[in-house]
């Protein structure tokens, strides 16, 4: 996320140095998120059998990993307020969404609200860190769509080991067929938008919402088997292509 956020700043404009500004934030909160994850899911991920996580691994103690999302947190605080008062404030709302994810939201029927916001503001915090741009309509739409398609997407390996655990988000509850059906659905949507919403560069950005199209396809055939993250990994290659479409059409569009 952190490296979309740059790209998506490089395409808007601005100073060199108000783009690390930025990407130092946006890796604080993505740090926070990631390791209050780790810290608070490390005795489902040890019954699960999940040795890629570094607590499992025990290549850390749960304790560090826990006071480093608080720091990272702590971190994000300053970082988003200096890259502007109104963005910083959204950008924080996206993380204290995704904080509520990792807290309660996560087991809920409201699972993916949390990636709705958070990768809905997401871009209008890189937007807004510009003096004098302007948030055009499609990209939180496009933004929260791919956030939800990427939430149904994540689960589909981990249903099966999410379930022994007690973890009854809104893909499992849909279950592996439905949660690839909302994955397809929302992604789909995402790349329509990207093609409908911006001006200029018509040809390649449909191009590049085609093979969104198709690469998600591809991903999510090969989901279909147990514990593969083939899903997931398209969801990441559809997001930078729409990076690719968003730097094609430039957000002052």
């Amino acid at each position: 996320m952190t490296l979309v956020a740059v790209l998506l700043a490089v395409a808007i404009g601005g100073t060199t140095p108000a783009r690390l500004l930025l990407g130092v934030a946006v890796l604080a909160g993505q740090l926070s998120i990631g390791w209050l994850n780790d810290y608070l899911d490390a005795q489902r991920d040890r019954i699960a059998g999940r040795v890629d996580k570094p607590i499992v691994a025990g290549l850390v103690d749960r304790r560090t990993v826990g006071i480093a999302a608080v720091i990272a947190a702590i971190a994000c605080v300053p970082l988003s307020l200096l890259v502007g008062l109104v963005a910083g404030v959204l950008h924080l709302v996206a993380v204290g969404s995704a904080w509520a994810y990792d807290v309660w939201l996560k087991s809920t029927r409201a699972s993916v609200l949390p990636y709705l916001v958070s990768f809905g503001l997401l871009p209008v915090f890189v937007v807004l860190s510009v003096p004098g741009a302007a948030v055009a309509w499609w990209l939180p739409a496009a933004g929260a769509l791919l956030g939800g398609g990427a939430h149904f997407a994540n689960v589909l390996p981990d249903l099966a080991g999410d379930a022994a655990t007690g973890v009854r988000g809104l893909p499992h509850r849909l279950g592996a067929i439905g949660s690839r059906w909302a994955a397809t659905a929302l992604l789909v949507a995402a790349a329509v938008v990207l093609v409908i919403g911006p001006t200029g560069h018509a040809v390649l950005r449909v191009a590049l919402a085609a093979l969104s199209v198709v690469t998600l396809a591809v991903g999510l055939a090969m989901g279909r088997r147990v514990g593969s993250r083939a899903a997931f990994n398209a969801v990441l290659v559809v997001a930078l292509l729409d990076v690719g479409q968003l730097l094609l059409a430039g957000v002052r569009s």
